[in-house]
């Protein structure tokens, strides 16, 4: 593709943000990039001097440049061992934004991303659309046919799509402790709802009325981590309004918590102020609404949701591997551990590594 310098009115970066890696590669041993390929331009600070040098015509925004940022899976594992506090994802965000505005892709990227992905993945009644043809394939059993690529794809497609529908308001059981909303998320309601609905009767037993407002859209963890910041903006300003009218006036004071199941979502709904900084009329709003959001895990472990091992008590070993946006981008770390720990009990085995991204994230 045809490389492009920056101009002063292009500036994308926050300067002094960029400024506070003092290189000193402390990211590199968590960077799963960088493991993999042994290049400094697949670290963090590599990344961030390529960065600067786009933004400071150094450097040209060709396929070279495109390519190491399109690399990074954002797991953002960098920034949980950064002594100097470097906000990272925040940087990412902001040059992936650049990068769709002003470097040019192939016809098959350019449909894939802002066609396929960015048209479909946000919109649970066109998600469930595109799922259809899976369905039918594993149902008259010709998945095993298909081209080795295509199996990859329908092996990241859960088994079992079946719909668990859920209330809008669940009450708790016994005696009410408060009330809480929950996000059910775009990817999440189609390819998990049984999770969710789980995540609500688990809340219910805490003792807690659970609202899941209707007319929730994406959280726009999928729209900023592609590169279109504008519409993760709209998205956050669609959730906030919508738990807004839960009650009255304001984020709903008789909400005592937003929850989330979904790492990646629950970190970008966290930053909700920092995504609408610029915003006079919604940053306020913002601030408000992220201080609510927490994640499932953590606020059951607050809350001392007591979980009995009688008969689901798992008769093998049994491990977890950490979400990267729930340990490095949230810091949380343990509460997760503490509930499967609580079912496990002494079945429960530490993963080794288990903090090293599993990729995923850059399936798409």
């Amino acid at each position: 593709m045809n490389p492009t310098t920056t101009s002063s009115a292009d500036r994308f970066l926050d300067e002094t943000k960029a400024l506070t890696c003092i290189h000193c590669g402390l990211c590199l041993a968590s960077c799963p990039t960088y493991l993999e390929t042994g290049n400094e331009n697949d670290s963090p600070r590599g990344r961030i001097y390529l960065m600067r040098a786009v933004q400071e015509g150094r450097l040209p925004l060709g396929d070279t440049a495109a390519r190491h940022i399109d690399l990074c899976l954002g797991c953002r594992a960098c920034e949980a061992v950064c002594p100097s506090g470097v906000q990272y994802g925040d940087l990412l965000e902001h040059t992936r934004d650049h990068i769709e505005k002003h470097y040019r892709r192939s016809l098959f990227q350019t449909w894939l991303r802002r066609w396929a992905i960015e048209k479909v993945f946000p919109y649970p009644a066109r998600m469930k659309l595109a799922l259809l043809p899976a369905k039918i394939i594993r149902a008259i059993g010709v998945e095993k046919f298909l081209p080795g690529y295509a199996r990859e794809a329908m092996s990241l497609i859960p088994e079992n799509l079946a719909p668990a529908p859920v209330p809008e308001i669940s009450p708790a059981i016994g005696a009410t402790r408060g009330r809480v909303g929950f996000v059910s998320g775009c990817v999440m309601s189609v390819m998990f709802s049984a999770t969710n609905a789980a995540s609500i009767r688990l809340l219910n037993r805490a003792g807690y009325e659970v609202v899941m407002p209707r007319g929730q859209s994406c959280c726009g963890a999928l729209f900023a981590h592609s590169g279109s910041l504008e519409s993760a903006r709209a998205c956050a300003r669609r959730n906030i309004e919508v738990f807004e009218g839960v009650g009255r006036g304001g984020t709903d004071p008789h909400l005592d918590a937003i929850i989330i199941n979904a790492a990646g979502c629950g970190s970008t709904l966290k930053e909700y102020a920092g995504l609408l900084r610029d915003d006079p009329v919604w940053q306020e709003r913002a601030k408000a609404f992220s201080s609510k959001v927490k994640d499932l895990t953590e606020w059951l472990v607050q809350a001392g949701l007591k979980l009995e091992i009688g008969n689901t008590r798992t008769p093998m070993p049994v491990t977890y591997h950490d979400a990267c946006h729930l340990a490095h981008a949230q810091r949380i770390t343990k509460p997760p551990r503490e509930l499967v720990k609580a079912i496990a009990g002494k079945d429960f085995i530490e993963l080794p590594e288990s903090d090293v991204c599993c990729g995923k994230s850059n399936t798409f």
